[in-house]
């Protein structure tokens, strides 16, 4: 979900993979039937719509003189400046070029961290099915992923992709590639029974 914006309380001593299905439900005032119009309508009113932020695209240029608006490395610049007005001219050339090949690695870096990011955003579902509680009981509906909202019972079928971070509450011979989030080789088996608080993000195979 919209993670910045997400303000359901949960106690610190039992996050979502160490409750059992029945708590989270509670805890998210929601039911297997599914969310009601008004309890959607409010909610995403509340936390706003399910998707990745988009970070304003900066130029290869800017991102590059970023990474010198460090106090770090205007201490390693005024060094180097005073090694060079000293006449310690290897000593200066040391010292800028640590400054660069710092520079350099940083640009690397962030770069390849925004691609990351956009390649978890491509990997998100665009459409989602869920189960809606409406006038004439509880009905199943595709909608658009970003409109999803906490508490929305999510169904998955098959070569879906999941629309958004959910607690699973039932299987059956269910598996998920998570290679991307964990380096897994092979999909994953999942269930519902909860784990331990400590449990590490891989070993949370009630979780998605």
């Amino acid at each position: 979900m919209n993670a910045p914006e997400f303000r359901i309380p949960v106690p610190q001593e039992a996050p979502w993979h160490a409750q059992p299905s029945e708590s989270v439900l509670a805890a998210l005032e929601s039911s297997a039937e599914g969310l009601t119009a008004a309890e959607i309508n409010e909610r995403r009113e509340r936390f706003g719509r399910n998707e990745l932020p988009a970070a304003a695209r900066r130029s290869a240029w800017i991102r590059f003189a970023q990474q010198f608006n460090n106090l770090l490395i205007y201490v390693l610049l005024a060094a180097g400046a005073i090694t060079l007005l000293l006449g310690h001219f290897v000593d200066s050339g040391v010292i800028f070029g640590v400054v660069v090949v710092n520079a350099i690695i940083g640009f690397i870096q962030e770069g390849k961290a925004e691609q990351a990011l956009e390649a978890v955003r491509a990997m998100l579902a665009r459409r989602a099915t869920v189960r809606r509680c409406m006038a004439g009981g509880s009905e199943r509906h595709e909608i658009d992923a970003a409109e999803l909202v906490p508490g929305d019972i999510v169904l998955l079928a098959s070569g879906d992709r999941v629309p958004a971070d959910l607690r699973l509450l039932r299987t059956k011979n269910f598996r998920i590639e998570e290679a991307a989030l964990t380096g897994e080789s092979v999909p994953v088996e999942k269930q519902v029974e909860a784990v331990g608080a400590d449990a590490a993000r891989g070993d949370r195979t009630q979780m998605t």
